[in-house]
């Protein structure tokens, strides 16, 4: 038998609560729920749906795929991979303060997925993301022109919360697409956040841009408040928060177990540059290689044996 509200629900387009009309009915008379209750639930119903279309949708604009996200990331397949690091970042308090994040390492490591990731929790946080491979957003800003589309694209990629630039670096870029490439990082800073993804070694990304001036202008402004993250082909990852400007960053190892990440200032037990008292660095403070060595693990290495 039909219920006498489903027609008048479907007319009012209210699909959530229609499906679960017959179901909420039957927990209402067997819970002996009040009229209010049982409307409570069918309006908790349809407020669902509609959550789960408008993300459905974000995903589909931004760009995001939606079958990566750090629900699908295989922590177990990568058990060196810091999963509270990744965890902190997925609270998205580092697009709250316009932080950027860049992540660094070879092919096949889960560089786009961690990243993807990332991205898909912000858009369940109402940010607008926009997530891009960096040569198909630079591409699609040169056919703009073309199109007389281009300031309603470049209003897009300015006015989100977050800009996923994937694969970064990994093609050569023509002057113009350097140039708005430059722009796209200078116009954002300190506005809004990117996350940068890319093959190359940090101390490489001043290449991409082919012009000293313009790479030392636009790392500097990328680099500033930015969390980066490499990792290795073994998936260990390196955290730390720190102003890299054109240099690589030192390389501060999260070794297998550790759940603590460091940042400038911080003490770490291993001694050196890490376990120096907090008073002689601040954060943001620049960190040499002097006063941060590189430790690497691997089979040629002891764990933690200085490179």
């Amino acid at each position: 038998m039909i219920h006498p509200l489903l027609p008048k629900l479907r007319q009012l387009k209210l699909s959530g609560m229609a499906l679960t009309l017959d179901v909420r009915a039957t927990q209402a008379n067997d819970g002996h729920l009040t009229p209010p209750e049982f409307l409570a639930l069918l309006l908790d119903d349809e407020l669902e749906r509609r959550s789960q279309q408008r993300l459905a949708r974000h995903v589909a604009e931004s760009g995001c795929d939606s079958q990566k996200t750090l629900v699908h990331f295989d922590f177990t397949a990568a058990p060196e991979v810091n999963r509270t690091v990744i965890q902190e970042l997925a609270t998205c308090g580092f697009i709250t303060r316009h932080d950027n994040l860049l992540i660094c390492g070879p092919s096949g490591v889960g560089k786009s997925h961690l990243a993807n990731g990332i991205a898909c929790e912000a858009l369940k946080r109402d940010y607008r993301v926009l997530a891009r491979p960096t040569h198909r957003l630079l591409a699609d800003l040169h056919a703009a022109r073309a199109n007389g589309s281009h300031h309603r694209l470049w209003a897009k990629v300015l006015s989100c919360d977050l800009l996923l630039l994937d694969d970064f670096g990994l093609q050569p870029l023509v002057p113009q697409a350097v140039q708005d490439l430059y722009e796209i990082i200078s116009e954002r800073y300190e506005h809004g956040s990117l996350i940068v993804t890319s093959n190359r070694a940090f101390a490489e990304w001043a290449e991409v841009f082919s012009n000293p001036l313009l790479a030392s202008a636009a790392l500097d402004r990328l680099t500033h408040h930015a969390h980066t993250l490499t990792i290795v082909s073994s998936g260990i990852i390196l955290s730390q928060n720190q102003r890299l400007k054109t240099e690589p960053p030192p390389s501060i190892l999260v070794y297998p177990g550790d759940n603590k990440s460091w940042s400038p200032g911080e003490g770490d037990a291993r001694g050196g540059a890490m376990g120096r008292d907090s008073s002689s660095a601040s954060c943001g403070e620049a960190v040499g290689p002097a006063d941060c060595p590189e430790t690497r693990v691997g089979p040629e290495y002891g764990p933690g044996s200085p490179a």
